[in-house]
């Protein structure tokens, strides 16, 4: 049984043990024979690299989820332009690393810190203003379909299409798949 928090003023217990503690976990043998491990996705080009997503902009791939169609990636946007319109399927949630985005259809701009939420069933067209574009971190579920400037469908992007941009990217390149990036 769990112990439910009844005072929410309370700090973590302080530590300086710079140790591993062994915390009781009454599933550890099930975790370890049917549990996945965690991944680490380090900054080096090789860990993944920087792949061309359109004449402006350029995604770095983080993880891929088959069994939830979920995928997580940095959007680069390398100067002031357009995405373009899309229509979300799933839930997406974005944090703006660096430079400026916004959405034609809103009235507010996201910086560095600025935190974006989308849900299935909304139509975007992503821009950056900023001189130095937008770098953009993203946690994303489901489908994301894209259209031109006539609103015609363009092609739809899931998780199978983000793992095929990174693969055949690698395969062209020379560049050995990163395992650590499906999770």
């Amino acid at each position: 049984m769990y112990d439910e928090p009844t005072d929410f003023s309370k700090a973590p217990p302080p530590s300086d043990a710079y140790r591993i503690v062994e915390v009781p976990d009454p599933f550890r043998e099930l975790q370890a024979r049917r549990g996945v491990a965690g991944t680490f996705v380090g900054t080096d080009p090789g860990d993944s690299p920087w792949i061309p997503f359109g004449p402006n902009a350029a995604i770095r791939h983080l993880a891929f989820d088959v069994r939830n169609n979920i995928f997580s990636n940095i959007l680069w946007i390398k100067k002031p332009g357009v995405i373009g319109t899309h229509y979300h399927r799933g839930q997406i949630v974005m944090l703006c690393l660096e430079g400026s985005a916004r959405y034609l259809e809103y009235d507010w701009v996201a910086t560095p810190g600025g935190f974006i939420q989308e849900v299935p069933g909304e139509a975007h067209t992503l821009v950056t203003d900023h001189p130095e574009g937008t770098k953009l971190f993203g946690w994303m579920q489901g489908a994301i379909d894209f259209y031109d400037d006539e609103a015609k469908f363009a092609f739809t992007a899931d998780v199978w299409w983000f793992m095929n941009h990174y693969e055949t990217y690698c395969r062209e390149n020379g560049i050995e798949i990163n395992e650590q990036l499906y999770i």
